[in-house]
């Protein structure tokens, strides 16, 4: 347990809804503001591990919403405005000694705009959900820092969900399919959830991504080092998530992730808080 709290999550989804198989109602919509911190890693997983030559920051600021065309069909996007931070970057081409950098970005990731149909209601329900990631992140060839893969991301995904009264459950699986000879990836996970009270959920989840290996992308050798979006990133997270539900339209959540295995991601847990509304 003591080596689990050292460890990833990157790229937990941002909310309850973001990959489930409920659709909004007609005319109505869900919002969410998130934050999420990955803070002062210096590590990345690999076989073996190895250094990302300095102390990183990686901090997310996300506008989630869905919007129901009707009530199967619902419309989504998603805006990531990335805050990365570096100190103390020590270039390994460079013989130096405390010669160390710091350097800090903030800009767009990869905005995303897709949607979910749903395909039967009966004992389980049954949705289908395609999303498009654009090749809206930076890159900053000094520091090597990029806020976003460079790349299109096409994801299409077979989502499933069950309701037991206080208790839900909700699985996905699907894939990343990427340009500009990037890796393309497998993906599969779900929660589990439980009411616990009047106004709070309990969630487990689990989140797992292995790459297709079918991409030779050449990155900049600054990006490489730093680690930040470059190619055949894969982990297997699991976590614990909070719902606060104020009212019927309005709440909170926070999660906390950890990781089984990874690949060339941060080697440190990721924390989540967030708002969510409904209209």
């Amino acid at each position: 347990m003591k080596h689990l709290t050292k460890l990833l999550f990157l790229f937990i989804s941002i909310s309850a809804f973001s990959q489930s198989p409920w659709t909004q109602k007609e005319g109505k919509f869900y919002t969410q503001l998130s934050f999420t911190t990955i803070s002062n890693y210096d590590t990345l997983f690999g076989d073996p591990d190895y250094s990302n030559f300095g102390n990183y920051t990686d901090n997310t600021f996300q506008f989630y919403g869905e919007y129901g065309l009707n009530d199967k069909t619902t419309l989504i996007v998603n805006l990531p405005l990335k805050n990365i931070s570096i100190k103390g970057f020590e270039d390994p081409r460079v013989s130096c000694i405390n010669c160390g950098q710091d350097f800090k970005k903030t800009a767009l990731g990869n905005i995303e705009i897709g949607v979910k149909r749903n395909f039967s209601n009966k004992n389980w329900l049954l949705s289908g959900q395609v999303s498009l990631e654009a090749n809206t992140g930076s890159y900053e060839p000094t520091s090597g820092i990029r806020t976003g893969y460079d790349a299109w991301t096409l994801t299409p995904l077979f989502l499933a969900g069950k309701s037991f009264g206080k208790t839900y459950l909700q699985t996905f699986a699907g894939a990343n399919i990427r340009t500009n000879d990037y890796s393309s990836n497998f993906k599969v996970g779900g929660e589990l959830g439980h009411k616990i009270s009047k106004s709070i959920w309990v969630v487990g989840f689990l989140d797992i991504v292995k790459s297709f290996k079918n991409g030779n992308i050449a990155l900049p050798t600054e990006n490489t080092f730093t680690g930040l979006y470059v190619n055949d990133q894969e982990y297997g997270a699991f976590g614990l998530k909070g719902i606060g539900e104020f009212s019927d339209n309005f709440g909170v959540t926070a999660s906390f992730a950890s990781a089984f295995f990874g690949n060339n991601v941060p080697k440190k847990a990721a924390i989540n808080f967030g708002v969510y509304r409904k209209f």
